[in-house]
């Protein structure tokens, strides 16, 4: 058992296939280090578990060593012995004198976090070794309704989960080092365009209210058919991919410094459907002409132009319809993965389906809002889900939407972040237009008619960081474009 055994993939250990990698001596020093100096826990607990060790002695030491320090008693030698005394492991390896024997082999605490970071790495080794035989295994079994594409999906979830594996868990810090953080933080937004928290929705206004699109939040976007959810979010998302920008974080990593790589899944309409609104917007070519090929040459050449321009922008779009939430979230780690993922849409909530049949639709809402929240938080990265409202909307005289509202409302507050909807009172006030033979009522309604036209509203109901209110956008019904509503008529005259 002494001495340093270090196996790495690709050599062999007496037969053909490629031996185990794993280091004894760095075990062996390690936990002598944490058996004479206990502080040394504080500096690997958040690198390495039990699971990590090689040797399941050793396991079973760190695990007694944990447990002990846990609740502020000594780990060493003489105090653990007691709880391995029957240990057969132990017994093997000499019993209590191999205890003293790894203590006087301790490396230096200073040390110690290497020797973690050596332990992790070889056990993550391990791990890869065996996913590459269970696949293997799995895929040799045919067995009905375990089809090769559901394998693939299940593969690609473990190998996030195990690229995932070892992430610091938070813990306790001092206020300094919150502070220090915080700090940080405010600095990155000052020094941003816009001076923002998150990612720039392109929509200024909007951007004030919420800080921008901020990490891990789930953000809910209704509304009741016609008022622009679809619209909106095309509008944000090609904003956001427009002004994809890579460059050095503040955290010293390479990343998206402006805008961000967008992943849109589409489960309403097609892909090419998405693109021509987004085309539409860019080239300002009414969407309707686009649909026709009703085009003059102008606006066909505007077209063109635009789709070439946009031809690398950084916005990938799933059209895959009723798709299941697991599905959902393994497409967004390949994506990530593969490309980056800067922000996450999905169009829309209640078109998605839960991972597995529910006995009510409020359960299979509870748990499809539960796994976007969930994906927000494993990928570190914003959520946008637009959500149908309830038709009780219409019964009341001010159409305009509250969270009750929300269809199977109680499961969408809960685990949303932000919850905003989209209202056009436009939409409402042109259904109302009186018989031309009422000349007084007529006069009214233009003048009610020149008062909406061309604005919506952004309402926030719920903003978990900020405050709620209202805020007022234009549209541009041919384009599907909103827009900032002061600084675009200001551009007009500029």
């Amino acid at each position: 058992m002494s001495g340093l055994r270090v196996i790495t993939p690709g050599q062999t250990d007496g037969e053909d296939k490629p031996a185990i990698p794993f280091s004894l001596e760095a075990e062996q020093q390690l936990l002598g280090a944490l058996l004479t100096n206990n502080d040394v826990f504080d500096r690997v607990s958040q690198i390495i578990k039990s699971d990590h060790f090689y040797h399941p002695v050793h396991a079973r030491i760190f695990d007694i060593c944990a447990e002990r320090i846990r609740k502020n008693a000594l780990a060493s030698p003489v105090t653990i012995k007691a709880f391995l005394e029957h240990d057969e492991g132990l017994k093997e390896l000499g019993g209590p004198a191999y205890l003293a024997r790894m203590a006087a082999a301790a490396i230096s605490a200073y040390a110690a976090r290497d020797y973690a970071q050596m332990i992790r790495e070889f056990a993550l080794r391990r791990e890869l070794m065996q996913l590459g035989q269970d696949i293997s295994s799995r895929a040799a079994t045919v067995e009905v309704g375990d089809d090769a594409e559901e394998q693939i999906k299940a593969a690609e979830q473990t190998l996030y989960k195990l690229g995932e594996a070892g992430v610091a868990e938070r813990g306790f810090q001092s206020f300094l080092k919150a502070v220090t953080g915080a700090v940080q933080v405010a600095n990155a937004a000052y020094q941003r365009d816009g001076k923002l928290s998150g990612i720039s929705t392109g929509l200024i206004d909007l951007d004030a209210k919420m800080g921008g699109l901020n990490n891990s939040d789930l953000i809910i976007l209704a509304g009741r058919p016609s008022m622009g959810k679809t619209s909106l979010a095309t509008n944000i998302a090609f904003n956001i991919a427009r002004a994809h920008k890579l460059g050095e974080k503040p955290d010293g990593t390479q990343g998206s410094v402006e805008g961000g790589v967008v992943g849109f899944f589409s489960l309403e309409m097609s892909a090419e459907q998405l693109a021509a609104r987004i085309l539409s917007e860019a080239a300002e070519v009414p969407s309707e002409r686009i649909r026709s090929g009703n085009m003059d040459e102008a606006e066909f050449r505007r077209f063109v132009e635009a789709a070439h321009a946009l031809q690398n922008c950084p916005l990938y779009i799933d059209d895959t319809p009723a798709l299941p939430i697991n599905q959902l979230a393994a497409r967004a780690r390949k994506l990530k993965r593969t490309h980056g993922l800067d922000v996450l849409m999905v169009d829309y909530l209640q078109l998605l389906k839960a991972a597995t049949a529910k006995d009510s639709r409020v359960n299979e809402v509870s748990e499809i809002t539960q796994g976007l929240k969930a994906v927000a938080k494993e990928l570190n990265i914003p959520v946008i889900a637009l959500s149908q409202l309830s038709r009780q909307v219409e019964n009341r005289e001010d159409k305009r939407p509250q969270l009750s509202d929300l269809r199977e409302s109680g499961s969408i507050e809960q685990d949303a972040d932000i919850v905003m909807f989209v209202f056009r009172e436009e939409y409402y006030k042109e259904r109302e237009k009186p018989s031309d033979s009422d000349l007084d009522a007529m006069a009214k309604w233009q003048q009610v008619m020149e008062s909406v036209h061309g604005k919506a509203e952004v309402i926030l109901g719920k903003q978990r960081h900020g405050p709620i209110g209202t805020v007022e956008l234009a549209f541009e019904g041919q384009f599907t474009r909103f827009g900032n509503l002061a600084r675009d008529r200001q551009s007009q005259w500029d």
